[in-house]
């Protein structure tokens, strides 16, 4: 994953760009979880990492996640949380595919 790839998706140092995937995301992200965007989910993930341009150092790459990152931990926590399986469609997933 590259900086790039995530200001392209539309989460950027100065907020996240209307219209863009980022703003679709926050959006869905939002109605499911009753109004708000939670704190650890995809949008905030992604718009924290925006912000800083902290891509490569999370773990997340081209090549899958790398082993001892963040990005590994993260996927640990939510498979855990989802009995043993990464949602499609939760954090790790939709930050990886980006």
């Amino acid at each position: 994953m590259s900086d790039r790839n995530v200001h392209n998706a539309g989460f950027t140092p100065s907020g996240i760009t209307g219209g863009s995937l980022a703003s679709s995301l926050m959006s869905q992200e939002a109605r499911a979880s009753g109004g708000g965007v939670p704190s650890g989910g995809a949008t905030s993930t992604l718009q924290g990492m925006g912000a800083k341009g902290t891509t490569h150092s999370s773990g997340y790459t081209s090549s899958g996640i790398s082993g001892g990152s963040r990005a590994s931990s993260m996927m640990s926590a939510e498979a855990t949380a989802h009995g043993g399986g990464v949602p499609r469609g939760g954090t790790t997933s939709t930050v990886q595919s980006i």
